[in-house]
């Protein structure tokens, strides 16, 4: 951050925003439109919260050219404000840089190599023939297993397991208790009984990824599990084995996808939701939350299959008659579809 705290011209031209009221206005943190104090800088990117707008004490706000003409404080107009927001946002988030190093507690193996400008936290253990790259941050607790690799920039934050060929690309970031890299669900049923099937492959995730808290990628079966540059996982994501995740695909919390399936670029998956084992996901798709895809999608566009939430009495008669609706097509003459 500039120091001292930037002015909002400061901010206009490093950003490239266009600049309404006084330029010398300081910034010394960031707020919400309803929360927002003196020197801080609040944003409007929904409408929902466009009534916060002409009461805030904010002492600027990150805003759309359509919405300037009402902001009582002077403003930053930008084609998309959240994201410009996160842009300035980011500056006030400082912290110490871990310093470079291996702790005297990690457990490091004799043929595996670990960067010079590399921090590796205490209590860690990086297994047989891994790379750690310039700049990477090993958190504390952290289990890196065989042949791994960690690229340059990458941060496992704490308690992170990679468990075995598991190749991380630049800037890639991982929370805490996160897995990467454990076998996935492969069973064959043979004489009534489950017969493991080994998972010899890996998981590569590429370049600025970010994996949220205790979710789990698994590796593959034959060939990898693969995550594209740039995709977003919120926490407790499950992706199994033989998945392919496409570039800049975003999913919240608690999204499951099952083995082999294909989700395209750019999509977005809604919390809860559910993702059927080897089907595909075209490109620009967007999963509302708790929807279950069972079959593949080949057309962009929005996808809803969860029922919202409504009075209890009303929803048991909903599914009263939901159950007799064969019934009641059978008696119109429409033919059965199984």
């Amino acid at each position: 951050m500039p120091a001292p705290s930037p002015t909002l011209a400061e901010l206009a031209a490093r950003f490239a925003l266009g600049l309404r009221g006084d330029g010398a206005v300081r910034v010394r943190g960031v707020a919400t439109l309803a929360r927002a104090g003196e020197g801080q800088l609040a944003f409007l990117a929904n409408p929902r919260y466009r009534q916060d707008l002409a009461g805030t004490r904010a002492a600027a706000v990150v805003l759309a050219e359509a919405d300037a003409a009402d902001c009582p404080v002077p403003c930053l107009v930008a084609a998309s404000p959240y994201a410009a927001f996160a842009r300035i946002a980011a500056l006030f988030e400082t912290g110490p840089a871990p310093a470079p190093g291996v702790h005297a507690s990690a457990v490091v193996a004799d043929d595996a190599r670990v960067d010079p400008g590399a921090h590796v936290g205490p209590f860690t253990s990086i297994g047989a023939r891994c790379q750690v790259g310039a700049g990477a941050v090993i958190g504390p607790g952290c289990v890196i297993g065989d042949d791994c690799v960690v690229g340059p920039g990458c941060e496992l934050l704490a308690r992170v397991t990679l468990v075995t060929r598991v190749r991380l690309g630049a800037r890639v970031r991982v929370h805490p208790g996160a897995v990467i890299g454990a076998e996935g669900f492969g069973l064959a049923m043979e004489a009534g009984q489950w017969l493991k099937v080994p998972q010899l492959g890996g998981v590569q995730i590429g370049d600025d990824c970010e994996v949220g808290a205790n979710s789990c990628i698994d590796r593959g079966a034959l060939d990898d599990t693969v995550l594209e540059q740039d995709v977003r996982l919120d926490n407790l994501v499950q992706v199994g084995h033989n998945v392919h995740i496409g570039a800049h695909t975003a999913m919240a919390g608690c999204v499951a996808v099952a083995g082999s399936a294909r989700i395209g670029r750019y999509c977005l998956v809604g919390g809860g939701a559910g993702i059927a084992g080897h089907l595909s996901v075209c490109d620009r798709v967007t999963i509302t939350a708790m929807s279950l895809v069972t079959a593949s999608i080949t057309e962009p566009g929005e996808y809803a299959s969860a029922m919202a939430a409504q009075e209890a009495r009303r929803f048991r008669r909903n599914a009263a008659r939901f159950r007799q609706l064969d019934a009641l097509a059978r008696r119109m003459g429409a033919p059965p579809k199984d």
